[in-house]
């Protein structure tokens, strides 16, 4: 009888690193396009020139290290780096802080420790870190979302703002940008408001900032979306999530007036885009199962304690470059047993 031959199993669908970042800019197109449409074309001008900067430092960074540009531009990853700091950055920057952040990004937070894969660091919160901890002014002046503002801003009007980094013509600063609801709530919360009158303005929807939230609502559907093709798992997000609605939560409960209710950190800032596009970097984050859960939940802490007693209104950036340095660490006390090791083992 004959009997049935069969090869080792293969992976029909290799996990790639391009593939990985092809479906990472996929996810990100939902959160994207709410920004576009609330805050203008200064978030796409800005993803553009990231891009570009982040690819041209990348390959010659490469070519001063005698190493082949094209393989590596051609894996995407710098391009998800450029997106997700250029997503974060305020629509009104000037150019040539977006070049500055990228190349510190690119060069120094990635190819400076050796490359992909070698990076300690989550190069684009780096990246961010660099020029909000340099540049504050700059990196806090954000344009009111587009059903709050008095003057609307074209795509001249954009691309005039971040070419020369002045405002548009005939107008003022003030005019056209506004405080994020971070930075509103914790100012008010400092003059000694109550939240019941700080949410009396119509800068707030249900939960966090208007407009902010249906930025949080299309990015939580592009984080799904790389749960469902697995490129993440669910416990750095889960984790970090519950880690911030926890602490918030309990401190709301103890004083509702002092303290925001949890859903306005999770719908305002970055901490949706954090916990599914940052956080779950595989290079820099935990890589083992309990790990995981321990830095998503401490990342997420760390966000509700920089934005509440810290000095930034938004700290996922913070947070994130924090439990970076100790996922090495979390990753050595959380090692799986090895099977057949241990008591009875041979």
């Amino acid at each position: 009888m004959a009997s049935l031959i069969i090869s080792s199993p293969h992976s029909a669908r290799p996990n790639r690193v391009d593939r990985v970042m092809l479906q990472v800019i996929l996810a990100l197109i939902p959160g994207t396009a709410a920004m576009i449409w609330l805050f203008g074309w200064g978030v796409a001008i800005n993803m553009v020139l990231a891009t570009v900067f982040a690819v041209a430092a990348e390959a010659a960074i490469l070519k001063l290290r005698g190493r082949p540009a094209l393989p590596a531009i051609r894996d995407l990853s710098a391009v998800v780096t450029a997106l997700l700091m250029a997503i974060a950055l305020p629509p009104t920057l000037p150019w040539w802080l977006t070049l500055l952040g990228v190349v510190f990004a690119i060069v120094i937070a990635k190819q400076l420790f050796g490359g992909l894969g070698y990076n300690p660091f989550n190069p684009a919160m780096a990246g961010y870190v660099f020029l909000l901890v340099s540049y504050p002014v700059a990196m806090t002046t954000w344009l009111a979302p587009s059903m709050l503002a008095v003057h609307s801003v074209s795509f001249a009007d954009s691309l005039h703002m971040i070419l020369t980094g002045s405002p548009p013509p005939g107008l003022s600063w003030d005019a056209v940008s506004a405080a994020t609801p971070l930075d509103e709530m914790r100012t008010q919360l400092s003059q000694g408001q109550m939240i019941e009158e700080i949410r009396q303005s119509p800068l707030w929807g249900d939960f966090g900032g208007r407009g902010w939230e249906w930025v949080g609502n299309w990015f939580l559907i592009g984080g799904l979306f790389l749960l469902w093709r697995r490129v993440i798992t669910w416990h750095i997000p889960v984790s970090m999530i519950l880690g911030l609605t926890v602490s918030a939560g309990l401190f709301w409960m103890l004083d509702p007036q002092a303290y925001p209710f949890p859903g306005f950190h999770l719908f305002s800032g970055g901490a949706i885009l954090g916990a599914f596009f940052i956080a779950t970097d595989p290079v820099s984050a935990c890589t083992t199962k309990k790990g995981q859960l321990i830095f998503g939940a401490s990342i997420g802490v760390l966000v509700f304690v920089i934005r509440t007693w810290g000095g930034y209104p938004d700290a996922v950036a913070f947070a994130v470059l924090l439990m970076n340095m100790a996922a090495p660490t979390i990753d050595y006390y959380t090692q799986p047993r090895v099977f057949g090791h241990g008591r009875g083992a041979g």
